[in-house]
C-alpha cells in the first residue's frame, strides 16, 4: 500500500525525502539533527498518532514539523488510545518473544540479527509491551499488521528518536549515533530526563 508522506528536509536524511512512496532503510544513514528545524517553533516537543489516518505527526506548539506513514495494530491486537509520555529508548534493540499465543515457536534475536523485528530503535509508550518502532515490512506501512505497536521505516524512526533526544534532555553528538548506527550488535539504552508526551486517537 502506498501512502502520501510529508517530511521536513531538516531533519530527515535524503534517502527517505520522498512524494508518495517509500524507500527502503539504509544500514548506516545517521537521522539528522533536528535543532535547526525546531528553532522556529516554541514549545515542548510532542507526538500525536492517527490510527484512522495511519499516520505520526511531530509537533512543536503551533507547528507540525513531520508526518510519517505507520503500521498500526491487527483488529484482535489493536494498538491502545490515549495519552502516554515517552520515557525510554532503546536502539539497536533485541527480540524476545512475549509469552503469548501468537509468538509460540519464535526465536529470540539479538540486536542487528536480519531477522529481529525491531529495526533500529524502539521508543516505549506505554510499558512493557507497547512502542514505536522501526520494521522491515515498508508495504505494512499505512494499514494495520502489528500486535498493538506502531511500526515506522527504520530511517524515521531513527530521525524521531533523536528527535526525542534532543528534547527529552539527552541530546547526543553526531559521533554517538555515527557509532550506534555502526555497530548493531551493540544495544544502547537511553532513559529521557524529560518524557515526550504521544497522544493516540482513533
Amino acid at each position: 500500500m502506498t501512502r502520501r508522506t510529508v517530511f521536513h528536509a531538516a531533519i530527515l536524511p535524503a534517502v527517505v525525502l520522498v512524494t508518495g512512496g517509500m524507500t527502503a532503510p539504509q544500514d548506516d544513514t545517521i537521522p539528522a539533527s533536528p535543532v535547526a528545524a525546531t528553532a522556529a517553533a516554541a514549545g515542548p516537543l510532542r507526538l500525536t498518532a492517527s490510527l484512522s489516518e495511519r499516520s505520526l505527526y511531530v509537533s512543536r506548539g503551533d507547528s507540525t514539523l513531520g508526518a510519517y506513514a505507520i503500521t498500526i495494530g491487527l483488529d484482535e491486537h489493536p494498538t491502545p488510545t490515549g495519552t502516554f509520555r515517552i520515557r525510554k529508548l532503546i536502539w539497536n534493540p533485541r527480540w524476545v518473544p512475549p509469552d503469548e499465543p501468537w509468538a509460540k515457536n519464535k526465536t529470540a534475536r539479538g540486536p542487528g540479527d536480519k531477522l529481529n523485528p525491531m529495526k533500529v530503535v524502539k521508543m516505549f509508550f506505554n510499558e512493557p509491551d507497547y512502542y514505536i518502532h522501526g520494521t522491515a515490512d515498508l508495504k505494512s506501512l499505512g494499514g494495520t499488521g502489528s500486535h498493538g505497536c506502531l511500526r515506522m521505516n527504520p530511517d524515521e524512526a531513527a530521525a524521531v528518536a533523536r528527535w526525542l533526544m534532543e528534547h527529552g534532555g539527552e541530546p547526543r553528538e553526531e559521533n554517538w549515533f555515527l557509532r550506534i548506527l555502526h555497530s548493531r550488535r551493540e544495544e544502547k539504552v537511553v532513559h529521557l530526563k524529560n518524557p515526550i508526551s504521544l497522544t493516540i486517537t482513533e
